[in-house]
């Protein structure tokens, strides 16, 4: 029985109660949110981790993506990366490998990530068929369904699966003019399979078959948006609506077949239009929790798209999307190094957290309480504590002069606080 089935009987599960009191929300409340399809817990039920939950009133989550590439295949710099996302607070991790062992590295990511992990099974089987049949274009339905069982076999958590790109998606893909056609790996890989062949989308046609896997191990499907734009010039443009469309369809029969699901949203979009985005996504898809690439606001911070991309993400999370995948200052030129995934993990943090602020997520606000008053009494050390990069604080603050260790070295003699806190304390 899964979870949402479970959730359907009044169960509450340990799992439930794990997630309510990290969430500090009523269990009752959470449970009722997996029934309805607005919330998901991100654990495959083979995989012992604490369970992670996203969705409606909740705090909001972020992924880190990693993963070796033909050109980089480094299993140590990808496990470096693993510990430095989880120290700086990523909720779940994404292995998007498509170089060298692949198996090998999921299966090591696994057995070491105290997180959530997600994949993308149709890297790995466009990859076989490369490697046994020359083309992309030749991998069968059983192809791609026998990589998706086994990733749930092995205990995966989470799978992006390019459900809603269908063959009339395509159409509308012709008929848009769009600047970048198809920037999604995964859905360009579907794209060219099913112009190749004349035929639909395995994922879309076969839906019944992934839902059966997935019900099997309980692992959520995060449907993906094949069809997002890749500059903000394509944003919000009828290809992407209409699989968006799609995706509310089939989220409702992951619900009634007892299959958790989430929805996967755009990566470039203006700022004006985030919101929107985000309403729309809402509305169509009966609440699902959305899960967001950025959004990037502007297609020219190349090197500080993690900027670019955490301006995005905090008015998308203000204004609803549950779960953000970062986006590293290497984002469209090279594989990140770990210094790019600390970075992108921290500018996703500060996005979440100062939508939580915004949202009225429990002790949101709190946090942000305690670091003014901990800068009120000039208590670096407890600053340090609060703060989301302690080492990059710690850092600077050695750099100070000794004469100036109470205070900062901008404002020194002149400190704010304390010139106004003695000038009180005078009669």
């Amino acid at each position: 029985m899964t979870r949402i089935e479970k959730a359907r009987r009044g169960e509450i599960t340990d799992e439930v109660r794990i997630c309510a009191e990290l969430e500090g929300v009523d269990p009752e409340r959470l449970s009722r949110d997996i029934a309805d399809g607005v919330t998901v817990i991100l654990r495959n039920k083979t995989h012992n981790i604490e369970p992670v939950a996203v969705g409606r009133g909740l705090k909001t989550k972020i992924n880190a993506n990693i993963g070796t590439s033909r050109d980089r295949v480094s299993f140590d710099e990808e496990m470096e990366k693993l510990d430095i996302l989880v120290r700086y607070g990523a909720d779940a991790v994404m292995d998007l490998s498509t170089g060298g062992p692949i198996k090998d590295m999921r299966l090591m990511m696994l057995r070491k990530s105290p997180i959530p992990v997600g994949t993308v099974p149709v890297y790995e089987a466009v990859v076989k068929a490369v490697e046994d049949h020359g083309s992309m274009a030749k991998m069968t339905a059983d192809d791609l369904f026998d990589v998706i069982e086994e990733h749930g076999r092995e205990g995966v958590d989470f799978v992006t699966v390019h459900s809603g790109l269908t063959l009339e998606t395509v159409k509308h893909l012709r008929n848009e003019s769009r600047i970048l056609d198809v920037v999604s790996r995964g859905g360009a890989f579907l794209v060219e399979w099913m112009i190749y062949n004349g035929r639909e989308n395995p994922l879309y046609e076969h839906y019944d078959r992934l839902l059966d896997i997935a019900r099997k191990y309980d692992i959520t499907l995060s449907l993906g948006d094949g069809m997002r734009p890749g500059c903000i010039a394509d944003a919000t443009d009828r290809a992407q609506v209409q699989e968006l469309i799609t995706l509310g369809e089939l989220h409702q029969r992951a619900k009634d077949a007892g299959v958790q699901s989430m929805i996967e949203g755009p990566g470039h979009v203006p700022l004006n239009q985030v919101e929107l985005n985000i309403r729309m996504e809402k509305e169509i898809c009966n609440g699902a929790p959305f899960y967001v690439l950025g959004p990037l606001v502007t297609d020219i911070a190349m090197g500080y798209d993690h900027i670019a991309a955490a301006i995005g993400a905090a008015v998308a999370a203000s204004a609803g999307a549950d779960f953000l995948c970062y986006v590293t200052p290497a984002e469209h030129i090279r594989l990140p190094s770990t210094e790019d995934v600390r970075e992108g993990v921290i500018a996703s943090k500060i996005a979440a957290h100062a939508a939580d602020i915004a949202k009225g997520i429990p002790g949101a606000i709190e946090r942000n309480r305690e670091m003014a008053q901990r800068r009120k009494s000039l208590d670096w050390n407890g600053q340090m504590e609060l703060s989301l990069d302690p080492e990059k604080v710690r850092r600077y603050r050695s750099e100070v002069p000794p004469s100036e260790t109470e205070v900062c070295s901008m404002c020194g003699e002149f400190c704010a606080i304390r010139t106004v806190e003695k000038a009180l304390k005078r009669r």
